[in-house]
């Protein structure tokens, strides 16, 4: 998604079809836009207030009220809703597409793998900068040493490693989904198979030396298996790309000033 440039987000207006985006809108709405920094923080708050004013001029323009609301929804969340499922055709994908989708990317659809892994622990809490560079200049050494001399990789992990795993000279057994953090699992799938980390692997909670024994792939999951799930995904590709395509014709129609929506994605109600 192409961030939106904004010309007078500090200072000056922003109109969408008569109606202005206030700094304090912006102000409330940068929460829901967490980014690098404040300012590009601001630009996507606005960007997404300024769409959404577009769409609700839009489906007042048209006399579409909100009124029937789902649970849950604010009237505006109706009206974009309502206006929205007016304009868009958004089909159910059949069978034959369903099908061409799972016999193209076959590799998506397994069975979690599971992996045979030891390691070596250096924890540093993710606020503590000192503490995070001597982990991972601890855990550099400790690769120097195993690259020079692997038979020591299990004496090491008794004496450096702060996790339960030390006991048993760093060996995790067998892991799988759920069983270690989301971003040391990651991390797993990029690993060589029977290597040492060339360097240290980084998580929330510090730095790894990591060996990984052993991959076991998953299994090949059956077209029956997923078929919902993937009449699922092409819906919602479906649905994006058109209203995505609706937005830049919607831009084009508007009366806007002060942001430039000609670009205009999908960022759509957050």
């Amino acid at each position: 998604m192409q961030a939106i440039p904004i010309q007078q987000v500090a200072g000056g207006e922003i109109l969408v079809n008569g109606r202005t985006i206030t700094e304090d809108a912006i102000d409330q709405e940068v929460q829901y836009h967490p980014a690098s920094s404040l300012q590009e923080a601001r630009k996507e708050a606005a960007r997404a207030l300024s769409i959404r004013t577009m769409l609700i001029t839009e489906a007042e323009r048209q006399g579409i009220t909100g009124e029937n609301r789902q649970t849950a929804e604010t009237q505006e969340e109706a009206q974009i809703r309502q206006l929205l499922d007016q304009e868009l055709d958004n089909p159910e994908p059949d069978e034959a597409a369903c099908r061409q989708y799972y016999e193209s990317n076959r590799e998506r659809f397994r069975s979690p793998s599971r992996y045979h892994v030891s390691h070596i622990f250096r924890p540093a809490p993710a606020d503590d900068a000192d503490a995070r560079v001597a982990a991972r200049e601890r855990c550099r050494r400790i690769i120097r040493v195993c690259q020079a001399d692997p038979g020591r990789f299990t004496r090491l992990a008794f004496k450096h490693s702060r996790c339960p795993s030390a006991e048993a000279g760093g060996d995790m057994g067998t892991v799988g989904p759920g069983d270690t953090s989301h971003d040391f699992e990651k991390a797993l799938d990029r690993l060589p198979e029977g290597e040492l980390s060339a360097h240290p692997l980084e998580t929330r909670y510090g730095f790894h030396v990591v060996w990984l024994h052993e991959r076991q792939r998953g299994d090949q999951l059956p077209y029956e298996a997923v078929k919902e799930k993937i009449a699922t995904y092409l819906k919602e590709s479906v649905w994006r790309r058109s209203v995505s395509q609706y937005l830049q014709i919607l831009a084009g129609r508007s009366r806007i000033e002060g942001i430039d929506l000609s670009g205009a994605d999908n960022p759509l109600v957050q």
